[in-house]
This record gives structure tokens, sequence and C-alpha cells, in this order.
């Protein structure tokens, strides 16, 4: 049986023109509920996986678009899906967790900046709650 450091898991965009890689476990499993996430998906949250560099790896024709100073969205350049949000210095990538082949792979931690969570989204799976980021 493959270790936790060695297990790899795969996902892809809606066309399939996307694939990815990650290489053991994410250093967490959060759910995003910022406006730049809720913006940037057209929807409520972003869930994602976050690798770091040399633990994930993307291949086919994708689009970048910087939303900071600090991040990149990564989308598939023919059908649009947003595979990962990605640090410009290449050091992590938040992966998003319904693209995962598996999608139980890996199971949320928590929910952040629910200060900017949609008032009509309720929120009732028992995860903890930060209204910015989780404590270090």
């Amino acid at each position: 049986m493959a270790s936790e450091a060695t297990t790899v898991r795969a996902g892809g965009c809606l066309c399939g023109q996307v694939r990815f890689r990650t290489t053991g476990a994410p250093l967490n499993v959060r759910c995003c509920h910022c406006r730049t996430c809720q913006r940037a998906l057209a929807g409520p949250y972003f869930a994602r996986a976050l690798f770091a560099g040399g633990q994930y790896a993307v291949e086919g024709e994708v689009t970048r678009y910087a939303t900071s100073e600090r991040i990149e969205r990564v989308s598939c350049r023919l059908c649009g899906t947003r595979v990962m949000a990605e640090r410009r210095d290449g050091s992590a990538a938040g992966l998003a967790l319904a693209l995962f082949d598996d999608l139980g792979a890996f199971p949320l931690e928590c929910h952040m900046f629910v200060a900017d969570k949609a008032p009509w989204l309720v929120l009732d799976d028992g995860l903890p709650q930060y209204a910015e980021r989780p404590p270090a």
C-alpha cells in the first residue's frame, strides 16, 4: 500500500483538456468565502486543497489572471473551468476540490472569510468557521 507521502491524486476540467496530478497530502483543505473567490468562480465559495510547489503538476493549455499581487487564477483555455489559485512565486496552489476525480479525497477542515459569506448560504456542517484567516 502506498504511503500518504507518495499518494497520487488526479483531476481535470470540464472538457478534459486540462489535467492535474498531486502527490502527497495537502498543506490544508479549506473553503474560502472571500469576495475575490466568489467573483472569480461566480459562486458562493472556493473549496480547495492547498499543495506546496513541487506537489502538483498541470498539463494542458491554461490562461492566468492575476487577482492580487500574490495570486493568479488558472483556468482551462478551452472551457474556462477555474482549476486553481496559484501563488505567483510558485510556492503553492489551491486546487479546486470539485475537480478531483475522487470527490472524497480530501475532507474539508474549515471555512474561512465567513465575514463575506453569502447571506443565503447556511453552513451547518459542524466545521470551524473563521471571520477571516484561520489562526496559524
